[in-house]
């Protein structure tokens, strides 16, 4: 005679163990993947001794950079990895101080640039409409004392 078969018992949890394994894999995923999107321009700030600028609430900065050829960016509109002309940062700053009349505006410029380059920025800035204009630098902390 064959034997009864024993009527098993569903049982009503989930293994959660794969979606923690998928969680993790994608967690180190992320890790990994965010620093490279970062974007912006390399540029090597001189050092200064200067105290953080109190930044303004609800209001991201713009910040205008000036690499070590002379080159001009800016971190706002659709190419901020591409070098900017005068008359477009001019637009831009004007537009978005029109708007947002309490955004910080920096300049960012490489120590290697030459004074008139970093002259140049801050002119444009005038001319959109800029009454106050901080340096993006390093801390003096970091960099070594000459003799």
């Amino acid at each position: 005679m064959a034997t009864p078969l024993k009527k098993r018992k569903l049982i009503g949890e989930i293994n959660v163990v794969p979606y923690i394994d998928v969680m993790l894999v994608l967690l180190v995923i992320f890790m990994v993947t965010a620093p490279l999107l970062t974007q912006g321009i390399e540029v090597d700030l001189p050092k200064a001794n200067a105290e953080p600028i109190e930044s303004v609430p609800d209001h991201d900065p713009l910040v205008i950079s000036v690499d070590a050829e002379g080159n001009l960016y800016i971190n706002a509109g659709d190419d901020e990895d591409k070098p900017s002309s005068g008359q477009k940062i001019v637009t831009i700053v004007s537009t978005i101080l029109g708007e947002k009349p309490e955004t910080p505006l920096y300049v960012k410029a490489d120590r290697a640039v030459a004074y008139g380059n970093v002259v140049g920025a801050m002119v444009l800035l005038q001319q959109a409409g800029a009454d106050n204009i901080g340096f993006v630098t390093d801390p003096l902390d970091t960099y070594p004392v000459p003799e």
